[in-house]
């Protein structure tokens, strides 16, 4: 079964998608919620394997949503607006649904689910058989040599140009190598963060969070930008304790 989260702010509509999702064998209703700040308050506790989500929604709305998920489900839009088909489909959305739409529609949405879960399930099995022969390191290429490094001794990257400095647990000076920021984040494992447009922490060598830095030791303070704030923030609220 696949566990759906359904948010719409209008009654009727959030209404029309939990009927359909009931329709259908294989999904499973696990919330419906008429906000999005109502979803992530699900979505601390529990756990969603699809959303069906409305984008145009008051205080924070279903696009903003979706990109301040660390690790978001599978996810069809469903909106009045066809403009926003092209950004939704920038985010990874599995579909996107044209208000207004009617079963066939929905159908073909939940079936485009069922497909992307069977692939992610086949390669989450590949890895899981090939761990036998994989390890968590990357190799990089720096002046004339190729280095072998431990991702999980990797404390940040910070970008410089068309370079990226690669800063190590233990070593003073960074590796430095030809790399885009954006193939360094697809290849890093999930807990690395993107907090700022020039730099990816290992959220596990965080020391200090204090307003708008992020402290890795006692000599380097890394700004958090105001395109990665409500991520972060999402990740440090799955970790706070305390009032």
């Amino acid at each position: 079964m696949i566990r759906c989260l359904a948010i719409d702010d209008e009654p009727l509509a959030l209404q029309q998608i939990v009927s359909y999702i009931n329709k259908v064998p294989y999904l499973e209703l696990a919330a419906q919620c008429q906000s999005a700040l109502e979803a992530r308050q699900f979505l601390e506790n529990d756990t969603a394997d699809a959303i069906f989500c409305d984008i145009n929604m008051p205080d924070l709305n279903g696009m903003d949503f979706v990109k301040s998920l660390t690790v978001a489900p599978l996810i069809v839009f469903t909106t009045a607006y066809s403009e926003y088909a092209v950004e939704g489909f920038k985010v990874n959305a599995v579909d996107y649904l044209l208000k207004p739409f009617g079963m066939q529609d929905f159908q073909r949405a939940a079936m485009r689910l069922k497909e992307r879960l069977k692939i992610d399930d086949e390669e989450k099995k590949e890895i899981k058989d090939n761990t036998s022969t994989s390890d968590d390191t990357l190799f990089l290429k720096t002046d004339y040599r190729i280095v072998k490094v431990s991702i999980r001794d990797i404390r940040y990257v910070e970008a410089m140009s068309e370079y990226l400095k690669v800063w190590l647990e233990g070593v003073s000076k960074p590796i430095i190598t030809l790399l885009s920021m954006k193939k360094m984040e697809e290849r890093l494992p999930n807990y690395f963060m993107r907090i700022h447009r020039s730099y990816i922490i290992n959220l596990t060598k965080i020391q200090e969070v204090n307003k708008n830095r992020v402290i890795m030791d006692a000599d380097t303070f890394l700004p958090i930008g105001d395109l990665y704030k409500e991520a972060f923030q999402a990740y440090l609220d799955t970790k706070f304790l305390g009032r």
